[in-house]
């Protein structure tokens, strides 16, 4: 097998570094985490495929969270709604206490409130909040930012060659959309980690493609195959079960870390997405 082209999530912006020179930092870094995956397998004997980044954390400049508690009070409006919305499917109650109303909840209560019901410290969850939502809220609610993005993987994908895609968190939505804008590419598996496609309002129901009229998302044209690995207390990675509402083949989901457990090194390390890659990549993509 060949090399695998994987589109990566938030905070992977490389500053005073070119694009094909962060791309390439990116694949270092992760390779080696790749290949403590497959010993944890049992694949060593296999050989590891190479990394080629779709890279276009450059693209969305101007959107990066900054990764402190405090940057809350930074979020734009719609970034606020947004994470009202993601707040709904992490855990917030089903009704809001009488007399008020989840819309006009400031974020930090209702970051306050979730924490507590997820056993976490306000500051946790803060922290996930600012270092994700404005990257995503930043790519889907910029026309020019989702076109250039989607278009750079598109490039990527095409100059590589590759048949497996390798799509994490924010960038299971851009590999999702690019690969329904150009389906002449050839990719033939898709395998998504962390991935936020499924959290309502804020990204399902924004997609483009939109759900059909079942409510579903719908498979690129030309994948053979498509898993899903979702880290069981990545709070990212909701709803849980990406397969309820897109076609995936197959759903994996285990412990992982206590700490890092939305972070692409995380999922490259364990055996689940080895196991994943090795597989099905055997079978459909060799390239």
């Amino acid at each position: 097998m060949g090399r695998i082209v994987v589109v990566h999530g938030v905070g992977n912006y490389q500053k005073r570094l070119e694009p094909e020179a962060a791309a390439r930092k990116l694949a270092d870094g992760w390779q080696g985490h790749l290949a403590r995956g497959y010993k944890d397998a049992g694949l060593d004997h296999l050989t590891v495929p190479g990394i080629t980044v779709a890279y276009y954390a450059h693209l969305l400049r101007g959107a990066e969270g900054q990764g402190a508690g405090d940057e809350l009070d930074r979020l734009s409006a719609g970034e606020q709604q947004a994470v009202l919305e993601w707040l709904r499917v992490v855990g917030m109650p089903d009704e809001p206490a009488e007399g008020q109303s989840w819309g006009g909840m400031p974020v930090r209560q209702a970051i306050d409130l979730v924490a507590r019901r997820r056993g976490l410290t306000a500051r946790v969850l803060g922290r996930i909040v600012v270092a994700f939502m404005p990257e995503v809220y930043g790519y889907l609610a910029s026309p020019e930012r989702r076109r250039r993005a989607r278009e750079e993987v598109a490039r990527t994908i095409e100059l590589s060659g590759a048949k497996v895609v390798v799509a994490h968190s924010l960038g299971s939505i851009v590999a999702y959309e690019a690969l329904h804008a150009y389906p002449g590419l050839g990719v033939e598996v898709l395998i998504t980690v962390g991935s936020p496609l499924g959290v309502p309002g804020a990204v399902f129901d924004v997609l483009d493609p939109a759900p059909d009229a079942s409510g579903h998302g719908t498979r690129p044209p030309g994948i053979r195959h498509w898993a899903d690995i979702a880290e069981a207390g990545d709070l990212v990675a909701l709803p849980r079960r990406l397969g309820d509402r897109f076609p995936v083949d197959s759903h994996h989901e285990a412990p992982m870390s206590a700490l890092d457990f939305h972070t692409l090194s995380t999922y490259f390390a364990s055996g689940l997405t080895a196991s994943a890659l090795a597989h099905p990549v055997a079978r459909h993509g060799r390239g």
